[in-house]
């Protein structure tokens, strides 16, 4: 049963429980992207020229005009070029350098958690600034790149790397995200609304293997009642504020160190 906190407080026993971990997990959802500015995915701005985004992120809908699902995809990678990290990323790329066994799975596509300085990243569902083949294994890394791309290795299509509707995720970052939260002394599920699966059941092989689970999120969720403990608020205040209160709750032969 989750101990729901006031809005924006953190208990203690939340900063004493990270200061101690030696394995920690964080899986962020899209609450965390849009402080950001990057608008949600089924938000208001996510309408774009009459067009519903569930519409055009389908394997399908690129099979049918690959020039049309491209050339939203580069709209969308220019939100994402004007928007920067915020508090929360760097928060969590802080408490990566400061915990031992830290593992970050993102929901997210932007690729700002790794731009604000977080290293060990399993992107569940891909990454918009990179492309893949249709038909080999070959991913590169976007520039400015627009219009219809083909494959340098085999000249098949290349449609962005990100996993859409109808579509299964990487059986090996599903596998990484499993295994780090099975293992996790701490599970922290920061702005995501807890109901897109697999992500969703992350928390809950978490609670079955032990560990201890803490929601940062703006509204409860249906995570709200199983997790640990629930603080309402943003997550670039209360990450900030957590990493913050563990520093200072650090004590001689704490894991918690600043120079690992």
């Amino acid at each position: 049963m989750s101990d729901a906190a006031e809005s924006g407080r953190i208990p203690q026993e939340v900063v004493t429980r990270l200061s101690e971990a030696q394995r920690v997990a964080v899986l962020t959802g899209a609450g965390v992207s849009a402080e950001s500015g990057i608008p949600t995915f089924r938000g208001k701005a996510g309408l774009w020229k009459n067009h519903r985004p569930e519409q055009l992120a389908t394997p399908q809908a690129f099979r049918s005009d690959p020039a049309l699902v491209w050339e939203w995809y580069h709209w969308r990678r220019g939100l994402v070029r004007q928007a920067d990290p915020n508090p929360a990323h760097s928060a969590l790329a802080e408490m990566e350098n400061r915990i031992p066994h830290f593992v970050l799975i993102t929901q997210n596509v932007d690729g700002l958690h790794m731009r604000a300085g977080s290293g060990n990243v399993l992107e569940m569902h891909g990454n918009i600034n990179r492309a893949r083949c249709c038909s080999c294994d070959n991913r590169i890394q976007l520039t400015d790149e627009s219009g219809v791309l083909d494959c340098a290795r085999c000249g098949s299509l290349m449609r962005p790397d990100i996993v859409w509707f109808g579509e299964s995720l990487d059986p090996d970052i599903l596998a990484q995200s499993y295994r780090a939260a099975g293992t996790a002394d701490v599970f922290v599920v920061a702005g995501t609304s807890s109901v897109v699966q697999p992500a969703a059941s992350l928390a809950f092989s978490v609670k079955e293997a032990g560990g201890f689970v803490l929601e940062i999120n703006l509204d409860p969720t249906p995570l709200t009642g199983a997790a640990d403990i629930t603080v309402l608020g943003k997550a670039g205040e209360v990450l900030p504020e957590l990493v913050k209160r563990m520093w200072e709750n650090q004590t001689p032969g704490s894991l918690f160190q600043p120079d690992r």
